[in-house]
């Protein structure tokens, strides 16, 4: 039988294998369908092993270790997997949500020209790859390593579409703002190895449970650590470059910014969770921050039209949900809410990317009617919302609950109150979508119809899982079993109410729109401005990046390059002086080295 670690090792050097191809033999790149072939294979061959090693994990961790950073008293750094039940389950997420977006993008990019498409599977794989990596991470630099890698795999993806200024402003948008947060990681793992003196997570764990870990200055290290988690998975202040993300191909969106690389910061807090239990300051924060997250991108959700920008401000507002678990003490609540969502997160993108595929346009109120015109996308959209929202049995309902659960039981009253308002205002906002899109009275132009099958067999893939787990969860599951039993009846009632409001104003017409924005009229505003986050960074990029370049720039081209020019001038001058004595006669260099005799004997007799 294969073991845990070989099929962790083939699960990570599928996707790398595939992208070494893609990069190094041009004519397989640039033959289009056949790189995408290439690509969804490896893919493909990953999730089979994830599956494989999911189902067959061990009792125990299992980790690969090989040296790589040599020293006096053994290796500073090692390389290697760390595979236990966490990494097992989001290995088999990435892999699973990867290998269908692939599959989906065929059908999706198919007017993309043949060079274009083989650079996108060509990212694809390496994005694969770099996720994977840093879910079997088995220490601190390894996964920085990977974390960084991701990073550059998003920026490349954001900006596929790179001769659109939008895309390319996203990506540069995306890349500076996630490095924000990076800045902070890679400070707080080194300042954790001048303390521990190692970077693996077994180590580390090993002295976190035997208090042998010290204390002093733990809790600043923690919160280094957490500010990566912070530009990552787009928590408040970070949390500006989600939305304008979406410039990149709606599947990259569904990709990256719905299912695995915004999760990798949730992931980063779960993987090392045994460190951040040292510092409960740290985990209130999270929990503060995530809750307050959550409410604030579900408010920015309630006013956007695009309905990529929708669903890019519920992710935000769910990431939100899975830290607040976390800080609140429940980590096993706030990954289980990071794996369903996951997958109705993605089914609701790729969905999205149907509509947009369909109809050529991204606001919601150029769309309408599509229910009868598109049945299979308005099914499925339907499924991913309704989980989305929390309704009973699919799987949203028991993870959100689960959330919900964890931050009452933790004491932590405010956060459970604004996270139980983002209840209602999800349900509202993502119905308003639903209404409008599929049921609304508007008319989308053309002769919109059902996506080819290349792209709905993901979609319904996708929300088989969602309804086949949530029933799982109903029949037999025990997540959320010990917690209040008021929880889920508060939970959906919030989300039916949602459901109903939005029904009201978007279906029936029996509450006015304009009568909302009326009575809601400075948050509305504040909230159409996103609350002038936006605003205050491009204030601090212009007044203060920008001066500090300028100032920078004008040292650089005054004072440096001054004297640097001021000396080669000087030189250049004497030169020309200097070039007036070489007259070429002999007679003169006679003189001169007679001058030259007589100054060394006379200097020679006076000393």
């Amino acid at each position: 039988m294969i073991n845990a670690g070989t099929l962790a090792l083939a699960a990570l050097g599928l996707p790398f294998g595939s992208f070494v191809l893609l990069a190094v033999i041009p004519p397989l790149r640039r033959a289009g369908r056949a790189a995408g072939a290439l690509s969804i294979a490896a893919t493909g061959g990953s999730l089979l092993a994830s599956l494989i090693l999911w189902r067959g994990l061990p009792g125990q961790p299992v980790e690969l270790q090989w040296s790589w950073l040599p020293a006096e008293s053994g290796p500073m750094a090692s390389v290697g997997v760390l595979v236990d039940p966490l990494a097992a389950k989001m290995l088999v997420l990435v892999a699973l949500v990867s290998f269908l977006v692939q599959l989906y993008s065929l059908g999706y990019l198919e007017q993309e020209t043949a060079p274009a498409l083989g650079r996108y599977f060509a990212y694809h794989s390496l994005f694969a790859f770099s996720m994977i990596g840093l879910v079997l991470a088995s220490n601190f630099l390894q996964m920085f390593i990977f974390w960084e890698l991701v990073g550059l795999c998003s920026y490349l993806l954001i900006g596929f579409w790179y001769d659109k200024p939008e895309a390319a402003r996203a990506a540069v948008k995306a890349f500076w703002v996630t490095k924000a947060g990076d800045l902070g990681f890679i400070i707080g793992i080194v300042l954790l190895w001048g303390q521990a003196g190692t970077f693996n997570f077994i180590e580390l764990f090993a002295m976190a449970s035997g208090k042998t870990l010290p204390a002093a200055g733990l809790g600043l290290i923690m919160f280094l650590i957490y500010l990566g988690a912070v530009g990552k998975s787009a928590q408040f202040p970070l949390h500006v470059w989600l939305p304008d993300a979406m410039e990149g191909p709606t599947p990259v969106s569904a990709l990256i910014h719905a299912a695995t690389m915004v999760a990798a910061g949730v992931y980063l807090v779960s993987r090392v969770y045994p460190l951040f239990l040292l510092t409960p300051d740290v985990l209130a924060l999270i929990a503060w921050v995530g809750a307050f997250t959550a409410l604030l991108a579900a408010t920015l959700g309630l006013v956007q039209a695009d309905i990529k920008r929708v669903l890019a401000y519920s992710t935000v507002s769910q990431l939100g949900y899975m830290m607040a678990a976390l800080g609140a003490g429940a980590a096993a609540a706030g990954f289980f809410h990071l794996l369903t969502h996951g997958l109705f997160k993605a089914l609701l993108f790729l969905g999205a990317g149907a509509v947009i595929h369909a109809v050529g346009t991204n606001d919601i109120w150029q769309m309408g009617r599509l229910g009868r015109a598109m049945p299979q996308t308005a099914i499925v959209f339907l499924v991913g919302t309704l989980a989305l929202a929390g309704i009973w049995p699919l799987a949203g309902f028991f993870s959100k609950d689960a959330v919900l659960a964890g931050v009452w039981e933790g004491g932590l009253t405010v956060p459970f109150l604004m996270l139980a308002v983002t209840v209602f205002l999800t349900a509202f906002y993502m119905f308003r979508v639903v209404f409008v899109v599929f049921f609304g009275s508007g008319h989308a132009e053309g002769h919109p119809h059902d996506a080819p099958l290349v792209m709905t067999v993901p979609l319904w893939i996708l929300a088989i899982l969602t309804v086949g787990a949530g029933i799982r969860l109903a029949v037999g599951g025990d997540e959320g079993a010990h917690s209040p039993g008021w929880v889920p009846w508060l939970s959906s009632a919030l989300a039916v109410a949602g459901i109903a409001g939005a029904w009201l104003t978007y279906q029936r017409g029996t509450v006015s729109a304009d009568a909302l924005v009326r009575a809601f009229r400075p948050l509305y505003f504040a909230a159409v401005k996103k609350f002038w986050l936006d605003d205050l960074y491009g204030a601090i990029y212009r007044g203060v990046f920008l001066g500090v370049s300028w100032g920078v720039g004008w040292v650089d081209r005054y004072l440096v390059d001054g004297v640097v020019n001021l000396a080669s001038a000087w030189t250049l001058r004497w030169g020309d002086r200097l070039r007036q004595i070489q007259t070429g006669r002999a007679q003169d260099y006679l003189y001169g080295v007679a001058l030259g005799l007589l100054l060394v004997i006379v200097w020679s007799y006076w000393r």
